[in-house]
């Protein structure tokens, strides 16, 4: 039952949007991109025996194209689709660089330079040139060289989840030999503050629920997600979960229609023209509010005499406090900031303690916070305080983005490399590696801002438009000398982010095209094993290179044959040998190439309460409530008379979009028809005079976006949505001090009419 929680608040109308989510739209765009002359090609990749490109959630690998790790049927999403039918591009044309300025360039829409094509061959902008120009291999190398011989300390890389284990492991161990720390990951902007919260807590920084234990909970508590939009298949298993008469709360500012209700075309009888329940209770916080409110429920479980008390005083540390904390913090102060009742709060404590086994699920609604790490904390605590840590069925579970993404920092790519692995590390590479601190994403530009960056390697990814304040990220970029950049496809971030003399484009194989045998790992620490494969484009035309291939040419030439055999490394085999001598929980690496078993990481997944801390029990902590007040009209320094409302201001994707890549402009989930929208409640655009489709501007701390459309949509009062990446152009750098996690989620804004 979805409840709105601001008794004074009306329904939007939301006639124009779908009831729900999925359903028959999703048929329609599966026959649009599979029934055409191009659609056997896409069928081809879709079985292909390798991971899904998209989310972390996807499916794939050796079990087949459709079937997850439990080897279910018909789990592939639109979301890979998407993501697949991108890459089936044609290529760019050879003379295209040629035929259109930067200035030109600089001017396409996110969409748009994706649908240029794929990159078959690489390109240099050098110092000066208005357009890219066509590079030898050979001259690459020869830059490279002297790039990478730069001082360690100026010489640092950036990465997605785009790529392979073996392409992560080699970009860590080339980075490390040079002596430098500076391993910048996608991660950082989204989901750094769960590592580190869950890392502290557990001693393990990501999900310890397995797809199997989501299949036996009762309750999943689903906290900052649109999963019907960025992790489709999880809606099965909550689909599941409610017909075996399990519940599901959703904390969310925003109703999203497909947490209401969704349609799964994997159960085309049962769910598909009627569509599915799947939230039990709604609840809508006010942006950022997430630690008062788990705050409150624990205060409800103490209340309601529904904590475990046996479990926390054997299995946990800091309880005491814990408790105390939420004993002492007033009802009033609670509801004060989260702006859900009491009435709500207790609904869901009785839900949480009457569950058996409960999962606690996030995304970057928790984590692109500038509390982020104390709102994993406060979460955590909750599943600690009911016994749903360490037990078949339940646990804490981050929903990760991109599809290899948590595979990165297995395999080292993060400046906290875990003890073990350096020494590890330093065994293979027979020399200390340095203890110098590295920079995460937001330190990188910082530093680039200042001149400390010489020489930057981007391993998939959109650096630029990734990150908040797109004019401080395009200066800061500017500012380093060389920039390597490994894609499939064009970005943004090859027209805004460019280096003061070299800016190279490298083209690479998709997954599904490598040359070689790769591995990838899910959010749920699930490895797949991803076979070889073929690329559509002409071999005459295109000059595509394995991210495996070139990260070793560039070792070979810096560093010889010395201490590691680099050029031995361009055979995936053995890269998957040193994974297994280096990486703990990857000892069944060594013999993958020969077993085909699939396997997830040991010592991830918590069936029993003893984790691995130095107590071998789970550390609780007190969150204190955020200060979340918003600034008034007049801090925005426009004129007197201007008439506006001030708003807390998320970004979001939409429903047909992959990180920063957009695959189509509308969404109609949610009603916006074009990228330069916002959602707004209606009462809060009526409380100054905005009509539904007006034009407004809206202005944050570092500058303002013009002739935006107003949206009316089911957000709570005083929250309002806009679109990523465009809306970075007006998000400041505020971050979470723990994690470095940029505060996306809750941006003051002034909305007003010109």
């Amino acid at each position: 039952m979805v409840k709105d929680i601001r008794k004074d608040s009306q329904p939007n109308s939301d006639s124009h949007k779908p009831s729900m989510g999925g359903g028959m739209p999703i048929i329609g765009y599966w026959a649009e991109k599979t029934l055409t002359p191009e659609g056997l090609l896409l069928w081809k990749t879709l079985f292909h025996k390798s991971a899904c490109l998209s989310c972390a959630w996807g499916t794939g690998g050796q079990k087949g194209g459709f079937k997850n790790e439990d080897g279910e049927t018909l789990q592939r999403c639109a979301k890979s689709v998407e993501a697949i039918a991108s890459e089936l591009l044609e290529p760019v044309p050879i003379h295209f660089f040629a035929k259109h300025s930067l200035d030109e360039l600089k001017k396409l829409t996110s969409q748009q330079a994706d649908k240029l094509g794929r990159l078959s061959f690489p390109v240099i902008l050098r110092a000066g040139k208005s357009h890219y120009e066509k590079i030898s291999w050979e001259e690459i190398y020869q830059i490279a060289e002297a790039s990478f011989s730069k001082s360690p300390e100026c010489i640092a890389s950036y990465s997605s989840g785009r790529s392979s284990n073996e392409a992560a492991y080699l970009l860590q161990l080339l980075i490390r030999a040079l002596g430098s720390n500076n391993l910048a990951d996608c991660s950082d902007l989204c989901h750094a503050a769960s590592t580190v919260g869950l890392k502290e807590m557990f001693g393990s920084g990501t999900s310890m629920v397995s797809l199997e234990d989501l299949k036996q909970s009762d309750c999943v508590v689903l906290i900052g997600s649109n999963a019907p939009a960025n992790h489709p298949r999880l809606m099965n298993e909550l689909i599941q979960l409610r017909e075996r008469g399990g519940k599901v709360i959703v904390v969310n500012p925003m109703v999203e229609v497909g947490l209401v209700k969704f349609a799964s075309p994997a159960y085309p009888i049962k769910s598909l023209l009627t569509g599915s329940e799947i939230s039990s209770l709604y609840l809508q916080p006010i942006p950022g509010s997430d630690v008062a409110l788990f705050v409150g429920i624990q205060k409800s479980l103490i209340e309601q005499d529904m904590v475990q008390y046996s479990y926390i005083k054997e299995h946990t540390l800091g309880w005491e406090a814990a408790i105390a904390h939420a004993q002492a913090t007033s009802w009033e102060k609670i509801t004060e900031v989260c702006g859900v009742s009491k009435e709500f709060i207790d609904q869901a404590a009785c839900i949480i303690g009457q569950s058996q086994r409960v999962v606690f699920a996030w995304a970057m609604g928790v984590t692109q916070q500038e509390n982020g790490v104390d709102n994993i904390f406060s979460i955590a605590n909750t599943a600690l305080l009911t016994g749903n840590a360490g037990k078949v069925g339940s646990g804490t579970m981050p929903i990760r983005g991109h599809s290899n993404v948590q595979g990165f920092g297995s395999m080292g790519v993060t400046i906290r490399l875990k003890e073990e692995i350096r020494q590890a590390l330093e065994k293979l590479l027979q020399r200390p590696l340095s203890r110098v601190p590295g920079y995460d994403t937001r330190a990188l530009i910082e530093a680039a801002d200042q001149g400390k960056i010489d020489t930057l390697i981007c391993l998939g990814g959109n650096l630029y438009a990734a990150n908040p304040d797109l004019t401080q990220a395009s200066r800061a970029l500017s500012k380093i000398e060389t920039i390597f950049y490994i894609s499939t496809k064009p970005n943004l971030g090859h027209f805004h982010g460019l280096a003061q003399q070299n800016t190279i484009i490298i083209p690479v194989f998709a997954r599904f095209e490598n040359p070689h045998k790769t591995t990838t790992e899910s959010g749920n620490n699930f490895v797949r094993l991803n076979d070889e494969g073929d690329t559509h484009l002409k071999q005459e035309d295109a000059e595509l290179i394995s991210e495996v291939e070139f990260l070793t040419e560039i070792a070979h030439r810096i560093h010889g044959d010395s201490p590691v055999n680099w050029r031995k490394l361009q055979d995936t085999k053995y890269i998957r040998q040193l994974i297994a001598q280096t990486i703990p929980g990857f000892e069944q690496m060594a013999t993958i190439d020969e077993t085909k078993e699939e396997f997830t990481i040991s010592n991830r997944i918590f069936h029993q309460p003893k984790f691995p801390t130095k107590s071998g029990k789970a550390s609780m902590f007190v969150t204190p409530l955020p200060q979340l007040t918003l600034p008034s009209k007049e801090d925005f320094n426009v004129p007197f008379a201007t008439k506006g409302v001030v708003l807390a201001l998320g970004t979001g994707r939409s429903y047909s979009q992959h990180n920063t890549v957009v695959y189509k402009e509308a969404d109609k989930f949610r009603g916006m028809p074009h990228r330069n929208c916002i959602l707004m409640n209606k009462s809060d655009a009526e409380s100054v005079d905005i009509k539904e489709h007006e034009r407004v501007t809206v202005q944050g701390s570092v500058g303002k976006m013009e002739n935006v459309e107003v949206i009316y949509g089911s957000i709570r009062e005083g929250a309002a949505l806009m679109f990523y990446p465009e809306v970075n152009a007006i998000v400041p750098t505020n971050a979470d001090r723990r994690s470095g996690t940029p505060a996306f989620k809750r941006l003051p804004v002034l909305v007003y009419e010109p």
